[in-house]
């Protein structure tokens, strides 16, 4: 699905996505991603939802964003409490959901200004 790129700028923007490969600021990147509005488009370790550890969400935690956006593949999955706990800790929100999902709303958080950090996993 194309997603238009908003003219305001130099935020990375999601522009595209597909099962297999996510598009940011019109170039194709495969595997799971950590994205924010500023900065580089890094790879995530985990690279399925059985393969998430407390040591991902601690690594996140770090960073500071207001909130989370999980996505967590082609369908909705929620992470048990135990793997997210350093979120909560630090008052930062998880919202879980499709990758798809994911892609849209990261889009329209970033235009509102906030602090939110995108974790995607391959859908």
């Amino acid at each position: 699905m194309k997603l238009h790129q908003d003219a305001a700028g130099a935020l990375n923007t999601v522009t595209a996505y597909e099962p297999g490969w996510i598009e940011i600021n019109r170039v194709r990147h495969e595997g799971a991603l950590l994205l924010g509005p500023e900065g580089p488009v890094r790879a995530w370790t985990a690279q399925t939802f059985d393969a998430l550890t407390p040591e991902h969400f601690a690594a996140i935690a770090a960073e500071g964003p207001e909130i989370l956006l999980l996505g967590t593949g082609p369908t909705q999955r929620f992470p048990h409490p135990r793997l997210t706990a350093a979120l909560a800790q630090a008052r930062i929100g998880v919202e879980s959901m499709s990758t798809a999902a994911a892609c849209r709303t990261y889009n329209i958080l970033i235009g509102e200004g906030r602090r939110v950090l995108a974790a995607l996993l391959p859908a």
